[in-house]
């Protein structure tokens, strides 16, 4: 089974990604949302969190073999790039959202030397914003950042678009659209809500896919 099918079949398996277009969610920015995902399910799913931590290893063996350092995002990459970390031999550690206002402020914990060759363990991309700000702390620090890897991406174009600003590259291990598919094929969702998925995909400002409607 190819990676990105088996972990979007996993995702929904255990409902750390869950689509429900009858009854859209609202997300804090209040966009309603036909997906609901929290990959920290993944944690309390040990064969779903072997599928994952063996995938970004392999990933990162291929993509980035040079890497020297991986770097959890706060709070929900810490555990995935510790058990990565693990099973790569490599040293890891995390970036906290801000600086701590206590002991020594770190904001990066864990050993970094300037020009390490860092990559960026991260959960969920969506607009891209949260794991840009942990890179461009990483790299104020002197890291040679290599890029992120991440287990799902909504694969939104402002996602892409600011990645591409800030010269960084996510490869998720699976993404919305592989996953609308094989909730499509496997019956968490009917065949004809993918296209209404889609149309939040591509614009979620757009509430013309609520009810159905085309």
């Amino acid at each position: 089974m190819e990676r990105n099918v088996l972990i979007a079949t996993d995702l929904l398996k255990i409902k750390a990604v869950f689509f429900r277009p009858e009854e859209p969610f609202t997300w804090a920015s209040g966009i309603k949302s036909p997906i609901y995902c929290d990959n920290r399910l993944t944690l309390t799913a040990p064969e779903v969190r072997n599928d994952v931590e063996n995938a970004f290893a392999e990933l990162i063996r291929a993509k980035y073999p040079d890497a020297e350092v991986l770097m959890g995002t706060s709070t929900a990459g810490i555990a995935h790039a510790a058990i990565t970390a693990h099973i790569l031999g490599l040293p890891m550690g995390y970036v906290r959202s801000g600086a701590k206002d206590h002991g020594r402020r770190n904001r990066i914990e864990g050993r970094l030397e300037p020009g390490q060759k860092v990559v960026v363990v991260e959960d969920l991309i969506s607009t891209g914003g949260s794991a840009i700000e942990v890179v461009e702390a990483l790299r104020e620090a002197g890291a040679d950042v290599l890029g992120i890897v991440s287990i799902y991406t909504y694969g939104m174009k402002k996602a892409a678009d600011r990645l591409a600003a800030a010269d960084v590259e996510n490869t998720s291990l699976t993404d919305f659209d592989t996953t609308c598919r094989v909730a499509a094929e496997q019956g968490y969702v009917r065949p004809e809500d993918v296209e209404r998925l889609m149309k939040f995909r591509d614009d979620p400002s757009d509430e013309s896919w609520i009810g159905g409607a085309k």
